[in-house]
């Protein structure tokens, strides 16, 4: 009877054994699993940290501020994860300084923080902190402005563009009505090329790409996209268009029209010489009945109307009754000569179209349902009666 028991605790043995050596494999393998995924850290501390990272996986998800805007922060040459956290605790980020350098550690981002000046959005979560503190091209933003916007556009642009430091209202307020009084380099570029006191800079805006440095003002966009006019509309072009008979800024203006009514650049001259036609009949004393006096262009009506038909856009459709019924200087059906302003930004093509028009005696143009886009142009109105038929 005596070898009973002894059965027993061998046969409890054997099976225990067999568990710690499963344990033990287990634990090797994850210990293997996390030195292939960790290779910079020894297993035991990439176990922990995964660990430690798990346990507190809702603050990684969780924005770092309530508050809305940007920080700008600087990454000091040689500063650590734990220096870098601490500063960004004591700029308001809701931020753990040890979760910080242990997420950084873990995914080997502490090797990897960049020096520099950085637009941090404060509704960043920690992972994405992280990797915006990685990235050197987070040094610079991109802004681009299109072909053909109107101020508005661009400051929904810039409340659009992540990491600017500045609001489309606080642009509006720059660059609106009045910048003639302003002092500095916009007030000096705005009396260099003649806009009207208190008009703003719609059309001197250059539409293009702009590399931004992290946490730069809007003074500075401004004063770049300025520049940019002043590189392009070169002091031979500024010549060439005082000799059509216009100022700078009546030049613009009519480019600006030329911008909104045409799709392909090569159009653009032509239709800018229809346009020139029928300006400068209008402003003889005698004029050519063949000729209309007034521009008759659609998009100075649309530039008044704006975005009060269709907040999704500041380009709205007309309808007939609006040729007649808007009462505005911008409405050039109803009054000769260009409009108080430009209505947009032109690009070069548009601009140099208005500079170099094309010299016809087309006084008509339109868009046919079936032409995508494409206008034909006639000399009467007879013609342009029969244009799309």
């Amino acid at each position: 009877m005596s070898a009973s028991p002894r059965f027993s605790a061998r046969t409890l043995f054997i099976p225990a054994l067999l568990v710690s050596g499963l344990l033990c494999i287990a634990f090797i393998g994850v210990i293997g699993a996390f030195a292939a995924r960790t290779p910079h850290l020894n297993p035991l501390e990439a176990l922990l940290l995964r660990l430690r990272l798990s346990l507190r996986s809702a603050e990684l998800s969780r924005p770092l501020s309530a508050e809305s805007g940007v920080l700008c922060f600087t990454v000091a040459r040689g500063a650590d994860a734990a220096s870098i956290a601490q500063q960004l605790a004591a700029q308001g980020f809701a931020l753990d300084p040890e979760l910080f350098r242990a997420y950084v550690r873990y995914f080997n981002i502490d090797a990897r923080l960049q020096a520099g000046t950085f637009s941090l959005p404060r509704s960043l979560t920690l992972p994405q902190l992280a990797k915006r503190l990685t990235d050197a091209n987070a040094n610079t933003i991109t802004f681009r402005t299109l072909e053909g916007w109107r101020l508005e556009e661009i400051a929904q642009a810039i409340d659009r563009t992540e990491g600017l430091t500045f609001t489309g209202t606080e642009f509006m307020a720059l660059v609106g009505a009045g910048v003639t009084s302003q002092s500095g380099a916009i007030g000096a570029f705005a009396a260099r090329v003649g806009i009207p006191i208190g008009n703003s800079l719609e059309g001197f805006l250059f539409p293009d790409t702009y590399m931004l440095p992290a946490c730069g003002t809007l003074n500075e966009l401004v004063e770049r996209m300025l520049a940019n006019f002043d590189a392009r509309v070169t002091p031979q072009m500024r010549a060439a268009a005082q000799a059509n008979g216009l100022t700078l800024y009546e030049t613009v203006t009519l480019a600006s029209i030329v911008q909104r009514e045409a799709i392909f650049d090569d159009e653009r001259p032509r239709i800018a010489g229809v346009y020139l036609n029928r300006l400068l009949n209008g402003r003889r004393a005698s004029p050519d009945p063949s000729i209309p006096t007034t521009l008759d262009a659609d998009p100075t009506i649309q530039y008044v109307i704006g975005n009060r038909r269709n907040p999704e856009t500041w380009w709205a459709p007309l309808s007939v009754e609006d040729y007649r019924s808007v009462q505005s200087p911008y409405n050039t059906y109803l009054y000769r000569g260009l409009p108080p302003s430009p209505i947009c930004s032109p690009g070069l093509a548009s601009i140099t179209a208005a500079i170099y028009p094309e010299r016809t005696e087309f006084a008509y143009f339109r868009a046919c349902p079936s032409s995508g886009g494409r206008h034909v142009f006639s000399r009467s109105l007879a013609e342009h009666a029969r244009a799309c038929n």
